[in-house]
């Protein structure tokens, strides 16, 4: 892959992580007395609206495909849904989502306990630096509902990334994004009306932008992962975090604090390097394979001619 594609995957990628940025803006600007049940069913509702025109020729069968995974996701999904709303209406935008970028650190032992995924030395001392850096973020004098909540977002983030690989793979991101939001309003809409409040439709816009911008974002990284390799351009994905702490200082007036940077810091530079000798091993493997390729070639020629690069 060319330098110039892995250059515009990762531009797609800080792009779409900026624009995310905007939905849990837009969540914060509901105000503590939002009814969240009611806005979480909003939210699935106006999502499922705007993919449907992207679903219209699908089949039924296409659509039923691995519906058992899809309702397990979608119902994880609206489980941290409802956490969110929570975490980002009580805590400063930047925090909370510097604690919504511990969901990598968690899919390390969840891949383990599930998957049998081996973890290496340098996986297994990125989630101990990157737990470090939760407890920094939140720290454990300060434990609140809030930071709890934002736990829970990243512990659903993670098991919802982890079960993509459940997922058909001839599906379309259409298809899997609506189905994600359609299997699950039937409980959303169940707990909106457990909740007993007073139908208010007028955050349905706001639950409308927030779906759009996330619907983006979910594009954007599927147009990038499937161009390039992840590991060449997954450290992209920690734009929203800067994304997070400009909006927050200009749109909500939150200046981060210093815990919350260190933490935010000692939770992303792990990951990062992990990621940088994940490549390096793979290129080392990859020059191995193609030495051991070429050796025989060399061997069968007199001393002193080179192998011709020809066909």
């Amino acid at each position: 892959m060319s330098n110039k594609s892995v250059g515009y995957a990762m531009l797609l990628l800080i792009v779409g992580n900026l624009i995310a940025v905007f939905s849990d803006a837009l969540i914060k600007t509901l105000g503590d007395g939002v009814a969240v049940f009611q806005f979480v069913f909003f939210r699935q509702l106006t999502a499922v609206i705007i993919l449907l025109p992207f679903c219209a020729t699908s089949s039924l069968p296409e659509l039923t495909r691995g519906l058992k995974w899809h309702a397990l996701r979608a119902h994880i999904w609206l489980f941290g849904a409802v956490f969110m709303v929570f975490a980002i209406n009580s805590m400063p935008l930047a925090t909370a989502n510097a604690i919504f970028y511990a969901a990598p650190l968690l899919m390390l032992p969840l891949a383990f306990v599930f998957f049998r995924e081996k973890l290496s030395k340098q996986s297994v001392l990125t989630g101990v630096i990157g737990f470090i850096g939760v407890l920094v973020v939140i720290r454990p004098t300060h434990i609140d509902w809030a930071a709890i909540s934002a736990l829970v977002v990243a512990l659903t983030l993670a098991g919802n990334n982890l079960l993509i690989r459940k997922l058909p793979t001839n599906q379309t991101v259409a298809q899997t994004l609506l189905l994600t939001n359609a299997v699950g309003m039937p409980a959303s809409l169940g707990l909106a009306l457990w909740e007993g409040e007073t139908w208010n439709w007028s955050p349905l816009l706001t639950a409308a932008g927030s779906s759009f911008f996330i619907l983006i974002y979910a594009a954007t990284c599927v147009v990038a992962y499937r161009a390039v390799e992840s590991n060449k351009i997954a450290s992209a994905e920690y734009s929203g975090l800067l994304g997070a702490v400009l909006v927050g200082i200009v749109w909500f007036g939150e200046m981060p604090e210093i815990e919350m940077l260190i933490g935010a810091a000692l939770i992303i530079l792990p990951l990062l390097l992990l990621a940088k000798i994940e490549q390096k091993q793979k290129r080392a493997r990859k020059k191995t394979v193609h030495s051991a390729i070429e050796t025989p070639l060399e061997a069968e020629l007199p001393l002193g001619i080179e192998p011709s690069v020809e066909r």
